[in-house]
């Protein structure tokens, strides 16, 4: 199956690039395409651990916007990649991200930019926003996800099974029965074991298992990509280390956190289907921000390659280009 980005704008190249020195070690690779007298927008990718791709420039108007793209710490271009062995990720964390955020917008020397985020890049683009409201001039969020416990549990501990239960048996294989209690647990131990022959076919197993449930109907492109052994091991990795520190929150922070950043305007984009990122989030959401527009696409999952999610994640965009 081919991505059909028909919804969106043109492909277009960086004008600039170039890597980020954020300290422990890390050097994060960014891009800017588009208007370079533009507004200013900031895209978080999901994950995390995922990395951006070329097409995700391309939900931004590059006459009206100056697009910034960025691979969060060990994923995509950015270094040291925690598909390496012996990758170390005590120095990514929220707040590494949030600080990484930060140093980006000053080094590009922006005053104040729209953060665009998805899945996990709406999670971290709501705690950037909370830290930095005065940063941020408008929202965009899609596949809204904040960490609390009943969304870690619906999808890695059997909760998504009872609609993938096909797709859920490749995803506990690699686990023995009697650590299926506790999957995300157990994963951990199979993820940072030093032996590639146990961390690969484990970070493939989990990596499909997401590839294969996110869009409504099977992606073999996208499943294919996210099989890759270096990919999948830097994307497990660093997902199951955030969700076993459930983002070094507390239950609900970014939820009760809103009123910090009500004043932002924004738009809430959510799939009626999305099993990864299901729309009871984006409801606790929606009610804790009415002002917030609040977007359910009926005939779409959790992908932002959806064409229904394309049509309104643009359709955001254009909103907040003047």
């Amino acid at each position: 199956m081919t991505m059909n980005l028909d919804a969106l704008y043109p492909p277009i190249e960086p004008y600039e690039s170039g890597e980020l020195l954020v300290g422990d070690g890390h050097r994060l690779y960014w891009e800017v395409s588009g208007n370079p007298e533009g507004r200013p927008v900031v895209f978080l990718h999901g994950g995390p651990g995922s990395g951006t791709s070329p097409w995700q420039r391309r939900f931004f108007d590059p006459e009206k916007y100056r697009i910034v793209l960025f691979d969060q710490r060990g994923c995509g271009k950015s270094t040291p990649h925690a598909g390496e062995p012996g990758a170390d990720l005590r120095h990514i964390t929220t707040a590494h991200l949030i600080a990484d955020i930060e140093l980006l917008r000053k080094n590009l020397g922006v005053e104040q930019w729209q953060v665009f985020g998805g899945s996990w890049g709406s999670a971290l683009a709501l705690a950037y926003a909370q830290a930095h409201p005065n940063a941020v001039s408008a929202l965009v969020l899609r596949g809204i996800f904040t960490l609390r416990r009943m969304e870690l549990e619906w999808f890695y501990e059997g909760g998504a099974a009872a609609l993938f239960p096909d797709l859920w048996e490749s995803f506990i294989a690699p686990i023995p029965v009697l650590e299926r209690s506790h999957m995300i647990d157990a994963y951990h131990r199979r993820l940072f074991d030093p032996d590639p022959a146990v961390h690969v076919p484990a970070a493939i197993a989990w990596s499909t298992w997401e590839a294969s449930t996110v869009t409504l109907r099977p992606d073999t492109e996208q499943i294919a990509a996210m099989s890759d052994p270096r990919a999948a091991t830097a994307f497990a990795r660093i997902e199951n280390h955030f969700f076993v520190n459930r983002g070094w929150w507390t239950e609900g922070q970014l939820l009760a956190g809103i009123d910090a950043i009500r004043h932002i305007p924004a738009v809430i984009v959510q799939g009626r289907h999305d099993v990864c990122t299901p729309m009871m989030t984006a409801w606790d959401l929606h009610r804790a921000w009415p002002e917030a527009e609040f977007v359910v696409v009926d005939d779409a999952g959790h992908s932002a390659a959806e064409p229904g999610i394309q049509q309104a994640l643009r359709d955001a965009t254009d909103l907040f280009s003047f």
